[in-house]
């Protein structure tokens, strides 16, 4: 969820007269959210990952941002996904108002647009776009009967989503049944334990993380499992923000119709 890193006050100042107008995003999960906002002006420092916004300047990956480029680019707001690769220590070199954006659930997703159309004078944007992420998940048909699914997140080394990941949460909004290994975001698995495991619907993502993967129902070792195999752009689904909500639509639409098909 989105939580203020650090805020250094000059003068008596709050956040709800606050508007950042000068930003750099090295949460690529965020950018959507930005700019369904309408807030691609105030852009101007951005991850090489992030396609939106083509006039911001890129100021390196979220894994090793370039903290003398940003500070050159003299933001008011610096919107982080964690800082385990933005410290404590550039927050303070930095010296600007730094938020966090890292939700895990749909909830999160919904309550961090509220705070990021505060922090940019956009509440009214907001509101209005919380509001149609909700109507989507009011469509939601519960399938008569919830497949298991399985999420990869990467063939080697072998990972799959845990339950603090946002795949996890689309997958049981959707109607499906996604047993929880661990709270991690991702968890080292073994190829046998999934076998083992014999999920309805086997859900794999390709993209940085999971480059060149070889199909699921192609490896040896799988062969014995009876899954149904579904390939997920890791761009669309595992960053959380408005596609999520589509992704839960999509699922569920899939999931009613493995349903249908095991009567």
């Amino acid at each position: 969820m989105l939580r203020l890193v650090l805020l250094l006050v000059v003068t008596a100042f709050t956040f709800s007269a606050f508007a950042a107008e000068r930003v750099v995003l090295l949460a690529p999960a965020a950018a959507d959210i930005m700019e369904k906002l309408g807030c691609g002006e105030y852009i101007v420092g951005k991850t090489k990952s992030v396609e939106e916004f083509p006039d911001a300047v890129k100021v390196g990956s979220h894994i090793r941002p370039n903290l003398e480029l940003i500070i050159s680019l003299s933001p008011d707001l610096i919107i982080i996904p964690s800082n385990r690769f933005f410290t404590e220590k550039m927050v303070q070199d930095a010296g600007v108002p730094v938020a966090e954006y890292n939700p895990s659930t749909l909830e999160d997703i919904l309550k961090d647009i509220d705070k990021l159309g505060r922090l940019m004078g956009k509440e009214a944007e907001a509101k209005e776009l919380n509001g149609k992420l909700s109507k989507m998940l009011e469509s939601v048909v519960p399938p008569a009967k919830s497949p298991s699914v399985f999420f990869e997140v990467m063939q080697i080394p072998y990972t799959i989503a845990g339950g603090g990941n946002i795949a996890v949460d689309i997958i049981n909004r959707a109607g499906g049944a996604y047993h929880e290994h661990s709270k991690k975001k991702m968890i080292r698995y073994s190829m046998e334990n999934a076998v083992a495991d014999n999920p309805d619907i086997y859900i794999y993502q390709v993209g940085p993380m999971n480059k060149n993967p070889q199909p699921p129902q192609d490896r040896e070792i799988f062969k014995t499992m009876k899954s149904e195999y579904v390939q997920v752009d890791e761009r669309e689904f595992s960053r959380a923000n408005s596609l999520s909500f589509e992704n839960v639509l999509k699922l569920n639409a899939l999931f009613n119709s493995f349903s249908e098909r095991s009567k």
